[in-house]
């Protein structure tokens, strides 16, 4: 039961008066003196004697080798490793008596000190509760008649099982608490906690080892020589204990940085939640790197490797002893709080993390400023149970992300998963395999000649209790899940097909899905959109992808292999909703796109304010200088067309022209203005006016 912890830090002295630092400071002036006494009663003269013996000098490495390699049969930070030197310090009790045991096992313990760096308080910690220990084993055998000395060695007989079993319940009672005790003021955790973290494991090892001990006693007596040969099934015990922990440890935690994974922290979560206080939280704080994709991106994921390192190493040297610093995946991390104050209090470890980022990190040459978004959540003040602690967590960081604040702690006012947008995503689950969502499609005109140019496809859902629910309701929850990339691939098979019953059914008309910037940058759209047009026998211009300006504020959409892809594919891209971001014109220069739709929020105001009428027109005037073509959306009203048509908008598409229809009626629709490949002028009638809201994918 050696004070062992991967991330060391133990090593740091406890603060000066401190519960911990008057505890440890009570055991090693207690056990320092059990020492210094037992020492002084040996004399020099034996201990000399002792030293010219060969059997105390193989027991010495024996002790050694047994601390600077010892058994560890769990990955429990808590349960740490169990030294096989207790197997010849305690036989050394039996035979030779307490003061030449804990000789021996003081110098193994120094040796083992130097050896891995450990901090001096540790050091003489573990010193003292050793021989605090051995006293108390010595003292059993003691009251049971047994005085074992260099000079009368004592050779445990049959009838001796009780005093033997005695002497080593006690070693293990003793080293025990004052080692958990050490642990649960440390990391902050109950007493009984910890004991019942470790007493198992602990106990079949120690088991093991007290009980082969008289046993080494026999063969000390008879056959010196033959000790070491205890060093094989020890060494078996080692290896096997060790391989069993290497696969544990693999399960729990993450490859690249060592750091715990997911299912560990819900452990430690759990854990935390099961011991809070009435008067404590515990919190969870996640983490997400700012740029760290453009590292990536620049430099390689080497690289990036080697920066999460740094970034893991950083955190796990910021935070409290007895918090839990895990890595969720990619650059995303999180660090548990098992007992903290307020928010408040996790606001200033927030920080803190935060600052050990931003220190400047120099790699392949460069020199890298890190930051990150940190979001907040405390149990039981903003979740129940892991799970919606994570989320609300994950809520919390995207505010401090979108405002850029830094560090935020969820508020229920703020958050829009509320439980209903919860149930209705659950419903937007199952619709998806129960065929609830359906396209509708809109017809694209052309303004001048009024041929058809073409359809765009919008995703309707039409739920079976609620009825009709608005795409503004369940897209953007889609955007937040998973379950975007499905919808996607719904949209896309569904209409590709239609477009193949109307393409070889002589209506040469070509149809647009809306896709958002992480569908088109994901390498797999291409694939998916060659595999569909081949299956159905379909040139690549049936088809038309459409995306929103927000792809304009990434360089990554210019670099993107996905969008290279699909230009060699020759499916053309159209940019939607132009006019509600913040980019330039220019960069469409960049972008493979032929097309550009002018928002309706624009055009709708069109003949009613000079502001949008310009905006429209400079809008209009710079896409053909591009080489581009205009599409006007949200045409409402035969003005607004002409507004357009004078201004040299190429096309509009709008509830004047025809509302969203379902694929049957849609296909009549096309059916009375389409005569092979020509077209006839669109009716403008308040028959083929719609009063749908129009919502696109």
């Amino acid at each position: 039961m050696l004070m062992t912890d991967p991330s060391d830090t133990r090593d740091t002295p406890p603060r000066p008066f401190s519960p911990l630092w008057i505890y440890l400071t009570g055991v090693v002036a207690t056990g320092c003196a059990a020492l210094l006494i037992a020492e002084i009663g040996l004399g020099a003269g034996v201990i000399a004697g002792l030293a010219r013996t060969p059997l105390f000098w193989m027991l010495v490495v024996l002790v050694v080798l047994g601390e600077l390699r010892p058994i560890v049969v769990s990955s429990s930070r808590l349960a740490g490793g169990t030294a096989t030197s207790t197997l010849f310090t305690f036989a050394v009790l039996l035979y030779q008596g307490l003061a030449v045991a804990v000789l021996i096992h003081t110098t193994a313990l120094i040796v083992s000190g130097l050896a891995h760096r450990r901090a001096w308080h540790r050091m003489l910690f573990n010193i003292s509760q050793m021989t605090l220990a051995s006293t108390s084993a010595a003292a059993v055998l003691a009251a049971f008649g047994h005085r074992p000395h260099p000079a009368t060695p004592w050779v445990p007989e049959g009838t001796d099982i009780a005093a033997v079993a005695a002497a080593a319940l006690a070693y293990f009672v003793v080293r025990g608490v004052l080692v958990c005790s050490a642990v649960a003021l440390h990391e902050r955790r109950p007493l009984w906690r910890v004991i019942r973290t470790t007493i198992g494991h602990q106990s079949l090892v120690y088991g093991a080892l007290l009980g082969l001990a008289p046993l080494v006693v026999v063969v000390m007596n008879r056959s010196p020589a033959l000790v070491p040969l205890f060093v094989a099934p020890l060494a078996a015990m080692y290896f096997t204990a060790s391989l069993s922990v290497r696969r544990d440890h693999q399960a729990m935690h993450d490859g690249l940085t060592s750091l715990p994974n997911r299912k560990l922290l819900i452990l430690r979560t759990e854990e935390a939640m099961a011991e809070a206080r009435d008067d404590a939280r515990v919190g969870l704080l996640l983490l997400d790197l700012d740029r760290f994709k453009e590292v990536n991106d620049t430099l390689g994921h080497p690289v990036g490797d080697r920066l999460l390192q740094i970034v893991a190493h950083r955190l796990t040297h910021s935070v409290r002893p007895g918090d839990v610093v895990a890595r969720l995946g990619g650059d995303e991390f999180a660090v548990l709080l098992p007992t903290v104050r307020d928010s408040t209090a996790a606001r200033e470890v927030a920080a803190r993390l935060r600052a050990a980022l931003t220190e400047p990190v120099r790699l392949e040459g460069m020199t890298f400023d890190l930051d990150a978004s940190v979001g907040i959540a405390l149990y039981p003040d903003h979740a129940p149970d892991f799970e919606l602690l994570l989320q609300r967590s994950d809520v919390a960081m995207y505010f401090a992300k979108e405002g850029r604040s830094g560090v935020e702690v969820y508020l229920a006012e703020k958050d829009r998963n509320s439980p209903e947008r919860l149930n209705l995503l659950g419903d937007l689950r199952r619709a998806v395999g129960d065929g609830e969502l359906q396209l509708h499609y809109q017809p694209k005109v052309n303004l001048s000649s009024g041929r058809v140019e073409g359809v765009e496809a919008l995703l309707r859902w039409w739920h079976r209790e609620r009825g009709p629910v608005p795409p503004d309701d369940f897209i953007p929850l889609a955007e937040q899940s998973y379950l975007m990339r499905q919808i996607t691939q719904y949209v896309i098979d569904a209409a590709l097909e239609q477009v193949a019953a109307w393409w070889h059914s002589g209506l040469r008309v070509p149809v647009a899905v809306n896709v958002s910037a992480r569908d088109l940058l994901d390498p797999t759209l291409p694939e998916l959109l060659e595999a569909g047009l081949a299956r159905l026998d379909l040139p690549p211009v049936a088809i038309r992808l459409e995306v929103t300006e927000r792809i304009l504020m990434t360089d990554q959409a210019y670099t993107a292999d996905s969008v290279h892809a699909l230009v060699e594919l020759g499916v053309p891209l159209a940019l939607d909703d132009f006019g509600t971001g913040y980019s330039s014109l220019v960069r469409l220069q960049r972008l493979p796109v032929c097309e550009v739709k002018i928002d309706g929020s624009f055009v709708q105001r069109l003949g009613k304010t000079a502001d949008d009428e310009r905006i429209v027109r400079s809008i209009v005037d710079l896409v053909r200088s591009l080489g581009l073509r205009s599409v006007a959306e949200g045409v409402e009203s035969d003005e607004v067309a002409g507004y357009l048509r004078e201004m040299g908008c190429d096309a509009g598409q709008g509830w004047w022209f025809a509302e969203p229809m379902p694929a049957g009626e849609m296909t009549t629709w096309l059916r009375a203005r389409v005569d092979g490949h020509e077209t006839t002028a669109p009716c403008l009638g308040p028959a083929c006016r719609g009063t749908h809201e129009v919502t696109t994918l």
